[in-house]
């Protein structure tokens, strides 16, 4: 009879146990997101209530290439301090700064290596695009009339509960902005490309790595 070869995982070592294989847990990567309003951004993405070991949240109260460089700042003193992040991101809007400050933001922080997740025109673009799909053009103001009668109750900057309030549409929202953005596909230019907004990238970064999702 062939004896069992010594690394059979069937057989049984002494004492009675069994070689099973050992179960890894997958290490989940982490998030620095420096946003440009110090309320109303970091409010939605709180709402993952992801903890601060998957990701460190700033209201940075800055904007465009100001806050790419404070985010650059900041991803630099976390690294010497041994805190180091795999992905950060660098979240804030076109307005009405000056066309060449938000396309150099953008170029400026994927030379660093970092994310952005742009709106244009305003944060509040992926706020209306969990209720629909829309391409017109869009001011700041315009949107947060919309989400005034749209959302239940109606919209207020910096309100807390913004995230659970649009989570249980959130798919649709996912959807909307990859659809508006294939529109300006291949010839993205962010600055221009009003409306559109790629925060679904980072939200779908988040659920992937959300211990809670």
């Amino acid at each position: 009879m062939r004896r069992p070869e010594r690394n059979d995982p069937t057989q049984k070592r002494r004492g009675g146990r069994s070689r099973r294989p050992v179960a890894t847990r997958t290490r989940r990567r982490r998030f620095l997101i420096i946003c440009e309003g110090a309320k109303t951004e970091p409010n939605y993405f709180l709402g993952f209530r992801v903890p601060r070991e998957v990701a460190e949240i700033i209201g940075a109260g800055d904007n465009t290439l100001s806050l790419v460089r404070q985010a650059i700042l900041k991803r630099d003193q976390f690294r010497d301090q041994g805190n180091e992040f795999e992905e950060v991101w660098c979240v804030f809007d076109r307005d009405s700064f000056p066309p060449q400050q938000f396309n150099a933001a953008i170029a400026l922080a994927h030379q660093e290596g970092m994310h952005v997740a742009y709106s244009n025109e305003a944060f509040e673009l992926w706020y209306v695009l969990h209720f629909g799909f829309h391409q017109s053009a869009w001011t700041r103001q315009q949107l947060i009339e919309r989400l005034k009668t749209t959302l239940p109750g109606g919209y207020a900057k910096n309100q807390e509960d913004i995230f659970d309030l649009l989570l249980p549409i959130q798919e649709d929202a996912m959807r909307n902005a990859q659809r508006l953005l294939a529109l300006y596909s291949p010839d993205h230019n962010p600055e221009s490309d009003n409306p559109s907004t790629t925060v679904h990238v980072l939200v779908a970064r988040l659920r992937e790595n959300s211990p809670h999702w």
